[in-house]
Parts: C-alpha cells; sequence; structure tokens
C-alpha cells in the first residue's frame, strides 16, 4: 500500500492546486535530491529503492520520474549504465520555458522596458568599477557590430541584434543569479517578440547612433567606477530606446490595420 506524502495542508497557500499523487511524488523526490546534496549527473536510486524510500507504487514512481524528465530536472539513458540522473535546467531551456508561458499573453514594448527601466540601472550599478579590462574589451567588441551604419535593412536588423547582445552581456557579468536571468529573458523577449522583430526590419533614423553613444559613455562610467553616473547613463538609454521603439509600435500597428482593412 502506498504512503501518503501530501504535505500537510497548513503548509500549502489556499489558492494551491490539488496535486496529483505523481506530482506529490515528484516534489518528494525533488527535495530528497536537494537534501542528498546531489548534484547534476549523479544517477537517483533505481524504481526499487524509489518505491521502499517513499512507500509508493512502480507506477507511481515511473510517473514521478516522467514529471521530473519533462521539467527538464532528470534525464534518463537506457541500456548498460543507464538508469535516472539528476540533470541542471540551463538557462536557455528556462527563459523558453517562461516564454512559452508568455506566448498567448499580450506583452508590448512598454511592458518589457518598464521592468528593464527598474533592473538595469540596478545592475549597472552594482557592475561599476567591478569589471576587468578584459570584460570592457569584451563590451567594445560588441559594439563594434554596429560601428559603422547599416546598408541595407537585413544589416540594420543584425546590429540591432548586437545592441542587445551588449546588455545581455552585461547581465553575464552580474554575480545576482535572479538579476542576470531576469535582465537576460527581457532582452530575450526583444529579440524574439514578431512586434520587435517588424520593428527592427524597419530604417529608423538616429537609432543605431544613439543607442552606441549611450553604450560608450556608459563603459567609461563602468570603467571609471561612476555607480551614479552608470545608474544615470542607463536610465537615459532605456528611456530613449523605449520612446523609440513605441513609436515605432504604433507605425508597425497601424500600418497592419491599413493592410487588414485592405483584405
Amino acid at each position: 500500500m502506498e504512503r501518503d506524502i501530501t504535505p500537510p495542508a497548513t503548509t500549502l497557500p489556499a489558492d494551491t492546486p490539488r496535486m496529483s499523487r505523481p506530482q506529490r511524488a515528484a516534489a518528494a523526490i525533488k527535495d530528497w535530491v536537494v537534501e542528498r546534496g546531489m548534484r547534476p549527473g549523479d544517477r537517483l536510486p533505481g524504481e526499487a529503492e524509489l518505491m521502499a524510500h517513499f512507500g509508493m507504487a512502480k507506477g507511481t514512481i515511473r510517473e514521478a520520474l516522467r514529471v521530473l524528465e519533462a521539467q527538464g530536472l532528470i534525464r534518463t539513458r537506457t541500456g548498460p549504465g543507464g538508469g535516472a540522473f539528476v540533470n541542471e535546467v540551463s538557462e536557455a531551456r528556462a527563459r523558453a520555458l517562461l516564454g512559452n508561458y508568455f506566448y498567448f499573453n499580450e506583452i508590448g514594448i512598454a511592458d518589457i522596458y518598464a521592468l528593464r527601466r527598474a533592473l538595469e540601472p540596478v545592475l549597472v550599478t552594482q557592475l561599476a568599477g567591478q569589471l576587468t579590462e578584459a570584460q570592457i574589451g569584451e563590451l567594445e567588441q560588441v559594439m563594434t557590430a554596429y560601428e559603422t551604419p547599416p546598408e541595407t535593412i537585413e544589416e540594420a536588423e543584425r546590429q540591432r541584434m548586437a545592441e542587445l547582445d551588449f546588455h545581455a552581456l552585461l547581465a553575464d557579468y552580474s554575480t545576482n543569479a535572479l538579476l542576470r536571468f531576469q535582465c537576460r529573458f527581457l532582452i530575450s523577449l526583444l529579440k524574439e517578440l514578431t512586434i520587435c522583430r517588424k520593428i527592427y526590419s524597419r530604417e529608423i533614423p538616429g537609432f543605431r547612433e544613439s543607442g552606441r553613444d549611450y553604450q560608450s559613455r556608459l563603459l567609461q562610467a563602468l570603467r571609471a567606477g561612476d555607480a551614479g553616473a552608470a545608474k544615470a547613463i542607463m536610465r537615459a538609454h532605456l528611456n530613449t530606446a523605449q520612446d523609440i521603439m513605441e513609436q515605432q509600435e504604433s507605425v508597425v500597428l497601424r500600418q497592419f490595420l491599413r493592410e487588414t482593412d485592405r483584405q
């Protein structure tokens, strides 16, 4: 008979959906992995040991392992030396899964920049005076991608992707894993949202020059360790970028409505 491993009801928020038995087993296995200090690549015990430890039937344990594999927390391998192994969820996968959550939600330029304006000034405040010359050099190298005016729309779009790469690289240097993830996730949204891609495929006078000027001054402040200046420059940079993007968003949407009316 299976042992009920449901946590006491008082530990769950009122709006927590009722978990199935395999989901509860999966949650218990996750907690057990953490308690044992297991690391990515470590092999989980076999089904029989898991059944005995958690007092659950074979079918429940197997389904729990499928749940964990779908979440990316374990990987399974068949054949000699096979079994279930602890797996680390990559940042790219986590961003993709979170992006899927927002797929059916209407997210606009203003939504993204509201968070960028809150997070990225904090990011550069923390980085001021902390970057090595090698890291500054990496940022400068990214900027060479949009050093000269683009000759085609395709080149302009590649340059705008590189401008976003500059911000993603800044986030990479943060020692705050949560801040790093949030900043990079917002940047990935700007790269992937349909409305943004339509904007990037348009000619936008002054967009490249403005962004590059802000980024050049930001690097000077970061190298000098001037946190106040870095924060102010980043805030102004994002305000300007948001204004331009929202203007272009309106243009693209009006164009879409005109094309729809003609159909």
